[in-house]
């Protein structure tokens, strides 16, 4: 049996069962005094004395699908985590293998009672006489009664109880129910996608096209394909609590909206959605990374959707990536994958380029949308008065587009009000206390919070280092700065922030997305969160207020990045029927990122990283793996380091480099070195990694991670 903890591999037990368990049966395992949910993995190997072997109980009605047993292996195997601590991943809805709990409901009654009918009784007897079961509350409120009419009725047997499922049937997707017209492109790739799904076969896609090209409708039509063919469908989000608009979006194309999974969701609502999965009910699912190991009875086909994102990789605890393990599980399930993007990851390019995958390009926006003119202003001889962030090239163009009732959107990927608190007297900084970070400004709270701990204090009236009062000082732009400027110089402007820090959830941020798309603001300020695919059709200026954030000299992916963010910002522009303008500060203007975003010459950026990353061996040319020990004891962490680095053995076309102390040498109170793995495609650097690690005893109090295919070097 395999339990969902982070142990070396499957206990033996025994069960009671007619015959042999297949793999995937759940069973309740004695585990010391607890009782765990398990799954059947495997015949025992006889390595434990029969006496010893404890009694598991079998869930009779229960199973988990065989494909995501072997898948759950592949990713365990991939990225050298436990396998239980990876099954745990596709049990995160323990409770939906509980027995069902039916729900109370009335239906009519069999007979016509003898009763006094008043307005209240008569209205609820029209209501239940179209035969519907429905709960006492429900029918109190549809009737406009009170519930002691309902209790009343039910009493005197003009109603009649029943009990029905825990959960109500969703409606259906109809794969008929309202398709769009199509462009000439869109009208390809959605053919292409559709025969890929009717061919049942493992395929993989890359849909590229420009932004407000039209690509959730193309993909739209392998997903009315799958839904004809009676298959399950799996649409991986970036951010799916933030995507309001592509659940109105699908809603509007398919008559209801899919089913839902991300970390948001009650246990409730997950338990309704893992058995719905689990069963085959749950016909669409639209999730976050996590959704990639739900138990899909038939799954047909896959899409990532913006499959560029960072917010792909999971970065704790079982560390993948959930785009390179959506085409696993696509491979496992023998269904076909469509990868979705504008600005397409270097790795999935080349692929798409050397023709491993199938290239599906759609190369203008849709409609009468046109591409929106990109400017550079350069911030070295054109920049505001002292303490101004918009340059009066940017400030022109703002007031010129607010008097044209048009919308703007300002991008600074800075929340809070200011990166730095220095002590403008002694140049003391303000760091966080459990980490090597800077403490953010957040001016509205009157705090200064850690972005990686969380940790938070009062802004302090003196200069901690040499008491000065009133000598700390705000230094550089966050949006809660650029928010304060923009309201000075527009005041009647409708004004709002779009980061993380000012949504209270999932609900508030979808809000703002529908008020810029309804036309209820007429600027907004916003971090990374407003760059994920929205479309704002009145939205006729972006401004980059800061474009030179994105650099980072030792990740090799830092100008992928900075050129994939700014891009996107860029498309939020012009997506409707007026022109688009796009504005980027920098005071840099000959850096390639910049002069590529100002070119519209992707494809020629894209070219030069890649021949940039094969000259270095860097992915997708080459192999990377991160180490990372952490740990309270500093110096425990730093001698397991250096032993670790010497005993790593000696192989032709790898190289280790470091230790090295991370970019954020302490985090969350815990010291941090790393260590860098590098090695030509063709050598097994999984294989490589297990014997190095097994050679090396790692002395308690010190913790050793391993990110295969690292995408953060922080």
């Amino acid at each position: 049996m395999l339990l969902p903890l982070p142990l070396s591999g499957p206990y033996d037990y025994a069960v009671e069962a007619a015959g042999p368990l297949a793999r995937g049966s759940l069973v309740r395992a004695p585990l010391g005094s607890r009782s765990l949910l398990g799954v059947v993995w495997g015949r025992a190997d006889g390595a434990v004395a029969s006496d010893k072997v404890r009694v598991a109980e079998v869930l009779e009605r229960h199973r988990l699908p065989q494909t995501l047993c072997d898948f759950v292996d592949w990713v365990a195997r991939y990225t050298l985590s436990p396998p239980g601590a990876v099954l745990a991943q596709a049990l995160r809805a323990k409770d939906a293998f509980d027995p069902e709990v039916p729900r109370k409901a009335l239906i009519q009654g069999d007979t016509e009672p003898q009763l006094r009918l008043t307005d209240a009784r008569t209205r609820v007897l029209t209501l239940m006489s179209d035969g519907l079961a429905r709960t006492q509350a429900e029918i109190a409120e549809l009737a406009g009664v009170s519930p002691g009419v309902v209790t009343g009725l039910a009493q005197a047997r003009a109603l009649r109880w029943v009990e029905l499922p825990e959960f109500a049937r969703a409606p259906e997707p109809d794969a008929d129910s309202s398709p769009a017209t199509l462009t000439p492109d869109q009208l390809r790739a959605g053919e292409h996608l559709r025969d890929a799904v009717k061919k049942r076969e493992f395929a993989v896609a890359l849909l590229d096209g420009v932004t407000g090209s039209g690509k959730t409708e193309a993909y739209f039509e392998g997903i009315a394909q799958a839904l004809l063919a009676r298959c399950q469908v799996l649409i991986l989000l970036p951010e799916i609590a933030l995507t309001v608009q592509f659940l109105d979006r699908f809603a509007a194309r398919f008559g209801c909206r899919p089913f839902e999974w991300h970390s948001d969701l009650s246990d409730r609502e997950r338990r309704r959605v893992y058995r719905a999965v689990l069963s085959g009910e749950a016909r669409v699912v639209a999730g976050a990374r996590s959704a990639l190991f739900l138990p899909f009875a038939k799954l047909g086909f896959i899409v990532v959707d913006e499959e560029h994102e960072q917010a792909y990789k999971q970065e704790d605890g079982v560390i993948y990536h959930a785009r390179d393990m959506a085409v696993v599980r696509a491979r496992l399930e023998n269904c076909p994958i469509v990868l979705a993007s504008a600005t397409p990851s270097l790795e999935t390019y080349v692929n798409a380029r050397s023709g491993k995958y199938e290239w599906l390009r759609l190369a203008h926006r849709y409609g009468a949308a046109e591409m929106p003119t990109v400017r550079l202003v350069d911030l070295r001889k054109d920049a505001g008065e002292p303490g101004q962030f918009l340059s009066p090239t940017l400030r022109t163009a703002l007031t010129d587009t607010l008097a044209a009732g048009e919308q703007a959107l300002l991008f600074l990927n800075r929340r809070g009000y200011a990166p730095l608190t220095l002590c403008k007297l002694c140049g003391h900084k303000e760091t966080c206390r459990n980490c090597s970070a800077w403490m953010v400004e957040h001016r509205y709270r009157k705090r200064l919070v850690c972005h990686h701990c969380a940790f938070e204090t009062a802004i302090p009236e003196r200069c901690p280092q040499c008491g000065a009062e009133g000598a700390l000082v705000a230094c550089g732009p966050g949006v809660e700065r650029v928010e304060e400027e923009v309201r000075a110089a527009f005041p009647e402007a409708r004004v709002a922030i779009a980061s993380s820090d000012t949504f209270a959830g999932p609900a508030q941020a979808q809000s703002v997305i529908r008020a810029l798309a309804q036309g209820d603001l007429d600027v907004v300020i916003g971090t990374q969160i407003v760059a994920k695919g929205h479309h704002f059709p009145q939205l006729t200026l972006a401004g980059i207020i800061d474009a030179d954030l994105g650099g980072n000299a030792g990740d090799p992916r830092a100008a992928e990045r900075s050129f994939q963010l700014l891009h996107q910002v860029a498309g939020r522009s012009g997506r409707g029927e007026k022109p688009g303008q796009v504005l980027i500060q920098t005071r840099n203007p000959e850096d390639p990122v910049i002069q590529a975003l100002a070119k519209g010459s992707r494809d020629e950026f894209l070219e030069q990283e890649m021949r940039t990353r094969e000259r270095n061996l860097t992915p997708p040319f080459g192999r990377l793996a991160a180490i990372i020990l952490s740990g309270a004891d500093a110096h425990r962490v730093h001698g397991t380091a250096r032993a670790l680095a010497l005993a790593a053995p000696q192989v032709r076309r790898l190289s280790v480099w470091g230790p090295a102390p991370a970019f954020y040498q302490v985090l969350r109170g815990k010291t941090r070195e790393r260590l860098l793995v590098q090695a030509e495609k063709t050598i097994d650097i999984q294989g490589y990694l297990r014997a190095w690690l097994a050679a090396v005893k790692i002395p308690g109090g010190v913790r050793v991670t391993v990110d295969v295919d690292p995408v953060s070097f922080f």
